[in-house]
């Protein structure tokens, strides 16, 4: 049993590497339905389960000073990626779209609470509000709401539960409607020459091109959003706080406004920001993961069902904005996979339309990561209220 807080960050970094190159180097079929992120949190979810590590003051101590100082270095260097000024190419209906499935999405999670509310546990609204930044950007955003609105790590169960199950079920939908896009593109009167148009120009304008990350790279944005973490955390103390705007809030806050703003810098070209980001990601989704435990998943079903519900509302508004805006099939399938999957499905469901359009499955994904803790606070604040 664990007892030394050192012991237990490091298990913890060590556990979470040794998940993601097990992902890398195995042919197995599971990681195509459960990422590495998700097996991360379940695994050691049960390893704290059955008590492999104690939460005395030492660990207590490390699990906070880790997760409290990565957490907002890792949003800095997340935003790093997302261009304000390549977001836009992406043209009027396009950007449409994108803000469609978003909304229709809140949407569904006020719908869902509202239905359901009395018989949600009484920290739902803020676990809601965490994962609507999930369906709204990704994994890096839902830890950002769940920092600013202080939900309790074994409340972010269901809320994994929900990204893992629903989402996986709603990809394979998006998939599956592939075929039908005549008939919907037919429906909604779209045209797809502009689409076709603007995949083109993003393609041959593409600066992301891979390169070499060097140890000079890795320490410049290391060091930058570490020191900018502490600069946050100092000025959000300074602030003024409230119920919803508390201290930790207003650190999620400045760092994506300051993240936003130096994607528009020479600093955004230095490579490694994704690597060292996803790092800090899926150490503080191990820390998180540790503070849960199985036996608190007693509703289990209702949130999945809840999960569907929420699906379903988002599908309905969505193809009503499609109706109303005349969007065709590829552009409502995208913006929403950007919006729920994130970078690392919007791309290949882009690609099952044509390669050509992959560069805006990826543009729709990193849009979804400046929005995601602004949607998702948003809702909170929302649901709190309601």
């Amino acid at each position: 049993m664990i007892t030394s807080g050192f012991t237990y960050l490091s298990f913890i970094i060590f556990f979470a590497g040794l998940v993601v190159w097990t992902e890398k180097k195995s042919d197995n079929k599971i990681f195509k339905y459960v990422p590495a992120v998700v097996m991360i949190y379940f695994i050691a979810m049960l390893l704290s389960t059955f008590g492999l590590w104690q939460k005395t003051d030492d660990v207590n101590m490390y699990y906070s000073a880790a997760k409290n100082n990565l957490l907002p270095a890792m949003i800095f260097l997340m935003l790093l990626r997302c261009d304000l000024r390549k977001i836009i190419k992406l043209g009027p209906k396009m950007l449409l779209g994108f803000f469609s499935a978003s909304i229709s999405i809140g949407i569904g999670f006020i719908v869902t609470y509202i239905i359901f509310k009395g018989m949600y546990e009484a920290d739902t609204w803020k676990a809601f509000a965490a994962l609507a930044g999930s369906w709204m950007g990704g994994t890096g955003n839902m830890v950002a709401v769940q920092g600013a609105l202080n939900l309790p790590d074994s409340s972010l169960g269901y809320t994994l539960l929900m990204d893992s199950i629903n989402y996986a079920v709603w990809v394979m939908m998006l998939l599956a409607c592939v075929p039908y896009s005549k008939k919907f593109n037919k429906w909604t009167k779209s045209s797809s020459a502009i689409l076709d148009e603007v995949a083109e120009e993003l393609a041959s304008t593409d600066e992301n091109t891979r390169k070499n990350i060097e140890f000079a790279d890795m320490i410049l944005l290391l060091g930058t959003s570490l020191f900018v973490s502490a600069i946050a955390m100092f000025v959000s103390n300074k602030l003024p706080s409230g119920d919803f705007l508390s201290p930790s809030t207003w650190t999620v806050i400045i760092v994506t406004v300051l993240g936003i703003l130096f994607a528009m810098t020479p600093l955004s070209k230095v490579p490694g920001s994704s690597q060292i980001s996803n790092v800090m990601l899926y150490i503080i989704v191990g820390l998180i993961a540790s503070r849960a435990n199985f036996a608190e998943l007693t509703q289990a079903p209702l949130y999945i069902i809840s999960g569907f519900l929420i699906l379903a509302v988002h599908a309905i508004v969505l193809a009503l904005a499609a109706k109303l805006f005349k969007l065709d099939l590829f552009t409502c399938g995208v913006a929403s996979l950007a919006n729920i999957g994130g970078v690392a499905s919007a791309p290949i469901l882009a690609a099952s339309y044509s390669e050509a359009l992959i560069p805006i499955g990826v543009l729709m994904a990193m849009m979804g990561y400046i929005i995601g803790t602004g949607g998702g606070l948003i809702v909170g604040r929302i649901l709190s209220i309601l």
